[in-house]
């Protein structure tokens, strides 16, 4: 049985609404179904799971310990009583200083924004060297680094400690940084050499037939390309940073201890009754600088793992 064909110059256009592009799309479902139901109930059910915690923490810190005492754990304050965050933020004890956790917040900030800023740019500079300047043994030095990327931190932190302690800078803020960036290098270094290794080798050719060098190339070629590598690069080592307790306890000093140790002191200095709502709010402090990054920037973080910032 013989079939006709149309001639690709004769065949007549297609609408556009019939165009190949606008019917891979399916038509949009108009009935709510068991299924859709379900599956909204699902997700209803998984996220007041997970947002309990929080919840009860919220609730807890605005009331006081008298309505505490008596009343359910999921009940709403009779009034707000913000009382518990001021106490929390400038006079709760932590150890024989009752400054709150303050001080925390301010050592954080000063060990966070230089760990940052150069673990991601030591990361983004390895990882163009071993994507575009590839060297003997290049490949070795990665895998290097990959292996120091899943190593557990207890495995490094006595010889750091005995190393830091010889060069004389153990218990200071450049000894928190400076270990930040060692155990920051591998991660940022493995997604920004992915991230690289997606990019058109053709690029860095045209780059190089123009005479531009290794630095040259990467601030004005590779450099303004890696915004969306950038923000995840970021995102992730802001949050370990602030929320890292033992390299903070272990090699930052006594003045210089960071938030989360300071919320472990505020916790655990209580004398007499323990004061949930205080230690609550200490704990929502705390936690506020990822919660609030992750609010700001999550459309850019799934926009960086859409671009191949984590693709290998």
């Amino acid at each position: 049985m013989s079939r006709s064909i149309v001639p690709a110059a004769t065949a007549p256009a297609l609408p556009l609404s019939d165009t190949p592009d606008a019917s891979a799309r399916g038509p949009r479902p108009r009935t709510v179904g068991v299924g859709r139901v379900g599956l909204y109930a699902f997700l209803v059910i998984a996220a007041a799971f997970f947002l309990l915690p929080a919840g009860v923490m919220v609730l807890t810190s605005l009331k006081s310990m008298d309505e505490i005492r008596v009343g359910s754990i999921f009940a709403l304050p009779q009034s707000l009583d913000f009382s518990a965050w001021v106490a929390a933020w400038s006079s709760a004890c932590t150890g024989l200083s009752c400054d709150g956790i303050r001080v925390g917040f301010w050592n954080s900030v000063q060990i966070l924004v230089p760990s940052v800023f150069l673990s991601i740019a030591a990361g983004a500079i390895v990882g163009y060297a071993l994507s575009f300047w590839r060297v003997r043994g290049a490949n070795v030095l990665f895998a290097v680094l990959l292996i120091g990327a899943f190593m557990p931190y207890q495995v490094f932190i006595y010889p750091m400690v005995r190393t830091f302690s010889a060069v004389g800078i153990y218990n200071s803020l450049a000894c928190i940084v400076i270990i930040h960036v060692i155990f920051g290098l591998p991660i940022m270094t493995l997604l920004f050499r992915n991230f690289y290794a997606s990019l058109p080798q053709e690029l860095f050719n045209a780059a190089r037939v123009d005479g531009a060098g290794f630095w040259r190339i990467f601030a004005h070629v590779m450099l303004p390309m890696s915004t969306p590598m950038l923000i995840v690069a970021a995102i992730l080592q802001i949050t370990h940073i602030w929320n890292d307790f033992i390299l903070g306890l272990v090699f930052a000093g006594r003045e210089n201890l960071p938030m989360t140790v300071q919320l472990n002191n505020v916790v655990n200095s209580t004398y007499g009754e323990r004061a949930y709502n205080l230690n609550m709010a200490a704990t929502i402090l705390t936690a506020a600088v990822p919660l609030v990054v992750y609010f700001v920037s999550g459309r850019w973080f799934v926009r960086g793992i859409a671009a191949g910032a984590v693709k290998g």
